[in-house]
């Protein structure tokens, strides 16, 4: 059996971090060929190259970055065993990285989120919102822990990924008080030819939307599409039109954008998904977060 040899770990990581053997030379006190020979050693061990040269610097292969995110928790744990011996104080937070779907609405993600503050160990979240294809990317690599989307991973995208689904929920209408007592009567006949704020094409609940105004015959007049669900709300506080949100928001998005309910349209659902590389979830925040969805706010 062949061991780590996490010196070749230590001069890996310095030089990851410096951007080049020149700088990891002055942090480490070593001569260059020393390290680049232990670094050499190191992907021999792996089978892996880690580094490739762009310019004069250094940049991290796809591997390459796998094995850093280890190499930094190895030596946050080095770090943290010193401090216990020494006496002082540990206190390293659990470190959650979570990707958000741009076209997951803030406020579902902060509800699904909330949960994992609420452990009993300090957390450090760290959020990053990005398309749903480059976020599964990132998390491929381990460089998110999970990834919040409104659809499950697609079978074309060659990613290794579990779905996990936090919950579904149907869909509700709103609008400004004086367009959502217009077409509140006779709803959801009342959307042929209303105005309507939707989400764009690329989205689980447009595409629902569209099928099931299709398969009505209702065809609702257009006026505006929007990537970022929070400004389609803005735009719908206005009155310029009629605007679909998760039913499970609807108190919140009544308060806090002075809109009005039209109607509920129960046979269209959102469905709110955890993707992440465990077949099963095992980080404490994450079961902390799925428990909370499927019990509270989906249940």
């Amino acid at each position: 059996m062949e061991w780590l040899n996490y010196h070749h770990l230590l001069y890996f990581w310095v030089v990851a971090k410096e951007g080049s053997i020149a700088r990891a030379t002055r942090e480490l006190r070593l001569a260059q060929p020393t390290i680049s020979g232990q670094i050499h050693r190191l992907e021999e061990v792996l089978g892996e190259k880690l580094f490739a040269r762009k310019g004069r610097n250094l940049e991290l292969t796809e591997i390459g970055r796998v094995v850093f995110r280890y190499a930094e928790e190895i030596f946050a744990l080095g770090r943290e065993l010193q401090d216990t011996l020494k006496g002082a104080p540990v206190g390293r937070p659990l470190t959650l990285v979570v990707g958000v779907a741009d076209v997951v609405p803030k406020l579902i993600a902060r509800r699904l989120l909330e949960p994992a503050l609420k452990v009993s160990e300090p957390v450090h979240l760290v959020c990053r919102e990005d398309k749903p294809d480059r976020l599964l990317a990132e998390l491929a690599v381990h460089e998110l822990d999970i990834v919040l989307a409104d659809a499950p991973v697609s079978p074309s995208l060659r990613v290794r990924a579990f779905n996990h689904l936090l919950g579904e929920c149907d869909v509700v209408f709103l609008a400004a008080p004086k367009l959502a007592a217009t077409h509140r009567r006779g709803f959801p006949r009342s959307l042929d030819g209303a105005p309507l704020l939707l989400p764009t094409e690329n989205t689980a609940l447009r595409r629902s939307l569209d099928q099931w105004f299709t398969t009505h015959d209702i065809r609702p007049r257009v006026v505006g599409e929007f990537e970022d669900s929070a400004l389609l709300k803005e735009f719908g506080q206005t009155g310029l039109g009629i605007f679909p949100a998760p039913s499970v928001i609807v108190d919140e998005v009544r308060g806090q954008y002075r809109v009005r309910l039209v109607g509920r349209l129960e046979e269209v659902r959102e469905r709110f998904y955890a993707i992440s590389v465990e077949r099963k979830l095992k980080h404490p925040t994450v079961v902390a977060i799925s428990q909370e969805a499927r019990e509270k706010i989906f249940g």
